[in-house]
């Protein structure tokens, strides 16, 4: 089992920053590859960071390199979003995602993000 719990959203002017975090916990956290979503209003969630606990490798949705940065602190089980000339497009609810590339996959609950033009 893992237990995902996002935080850090919120609203923020057009070209703004925020940073989201997650924090995670379970056993064997190195099997799971962590993930960010997002889901806007009347969207399909869509995938938009990913990183490995491992060797750290990222990759990232076109809509947000550059702008976008995932990373991790292995010691600590976290998991951060650093999100920079944030755009009214951005808006959403944002979900950590752990995922063991099985079938596996945990959730958290979200975060809301809300970007005024």
């Amino acid at each position: 089992q893992v237990q995902l719990v996002e935080s850090g959203g919120g609203l923020v002017q057009a070209g703004g920053s925020l940073r989201l975090s997650c924090a995670a916990s379970g056993r064997t956290l190195s099997r799971y590859v962590m993930n960010w979503f997002r889901q806007a209003p009347a969207k399909e969630r869509e995938f938009v960071a990913r990183i490995t606990w491992g060797a750290g490798s990222t990759s990232y949705a076109e809509s947000v390199k550059g702008r976008f940065t995932i990373s991790r602190d292995n010691g600590k089980n976290m998991v951060y979003l650093q999100m920079i000339r944030l755009k009214p497009e951005d808006t959403a609810v944002y979900y950590c995602n752990a995922d063991d590339l099985t079938g596996t996959m945990y959730w958290g609950q979200g975060t809301q993000v809300t970007v005024s033009s």
